[in-house]
């Protein structure tokens, strides 16, 4: 009989815990106790319960002390050999959660509660419009290159967040974006007229607005980076920019009224909604 290859830390790169991240080191401890209670009240040895998952007992050591993040296959096996009826199953979900860069994590959650958004990126197609295809040729772009594991890492932090699509009621969505981006292929062309498809699908929602900043404009208000701003029920907001604060999160009024300067601006020297839809319908003709 073949003896089974046990997976070991050099096998799954990428699923260490941020030590920054004092929210997600408190989840993954709380996950490793839980597992290592549970393996120990059916008397099991972690070397034992290793080769029942899969897994080398060092990597049983590391995940039960909480430096390592639990696959959520590992916690679907460690749920079925250590009999926990679900409960250990269950949280798979505050796991995936901790999986998200913490930064990317942040900007979910504000995101989940802003009923306005604003937002212009110059160096690519915005990460909320971004297809799955099309994030990957962008993360594979970057240098010194991510390792696998991270580009899906960032690809499913980048899906989870287009929930904000689904939200009811809807929050106002504006985006501008760089014609170039949209003529780039990163990905590949197939990948590109993907992207442009799902472009002109949100286009048409009630409550998203796309504009096209076309590269012949003599006049372009976003020289200087990107903007976000994120207004919420209460009527305060919080916005970001590469110039204002050093891109750190702001909420003085002072502040948000450059941004909101700066990004209505933006939109005036843009092509209007209208326009810029049937723009991006004939590109795909071109790619």
């Amino acid at each position: 009989m073949q003896q089974q290859q046990l997976k070991t830390e050099a096998d799954e790169p990428g699923w260490e815990v941020d030590p920054d991240d004092d929210w997600g080191v408190a989840v993954i401890a709380t996950v490793g106790r839980q597992l290592k209670l549970r393996r120990e009240a059916v008397g099991m040895r972690a070397g034992a319960f290793g080769e029942a998952v899969g897994y080398g007992e060092d990597m049983v050591y590391k995940i039960e002390s909480g430096k390592r993040i639990p696959r959520p296959e590992y916690l679907d096996m460690a749920d079925e050999v250590l009999g926990a009826s679900g409960l250990l199953a269950a949280m798979k979900e505050d796991v995936a959660k901790v999986r998200y860069p913490k930064k990317v994590r942040d900007l979910a959650q504000l995101e989940a509660k802003a009923v306005e958004l604003q937002l212009y990126d110059p160096l690519s197609i915005h990460g909320l419009l971004q297809t799955p295809e099309y994030a990957r040729g962008l993360l594979l772009m970057r240098r010194p290159a991510y390792a696998g594991d991270e580009v899906e890492r960032f690809i499913a932090a980048r899906v989870a967040r287009k929930a904000i699509f689904d939200r009811d009621p809807a929050p106002e969505l504006s985006f501008v974006l760089e014609e170039w981006t949209l003529r780039r292929p990163l990905g590949g062309r197939e990948a590109l007229r993907s992207q442009l498809e799902h472009l002109l699908t949100a286009g048409q929602l009630r409550n998203v607005e796309l504009q096209v900043m076309p590269m012949d404009r003599q006049e372009h208000a976003g020289v200087d980076g990107g903007i976000e701003v994120l207004k919420f029920t209460d009527g305060s907001a919080v916005g970001r920019s590469p110039v204002v604060a050093g891109g750190r999160p702001v909420s003085d009024p002072r502040q948000l009224r450059i941004l909101e300067l700066r990004y209505g601006i933006i939109r005036a020297q843009a092509l209007t909604p209208r326009e810029s839809l049937a723009f991006i319908e004939q590109l795909p003709g071109e790619t």
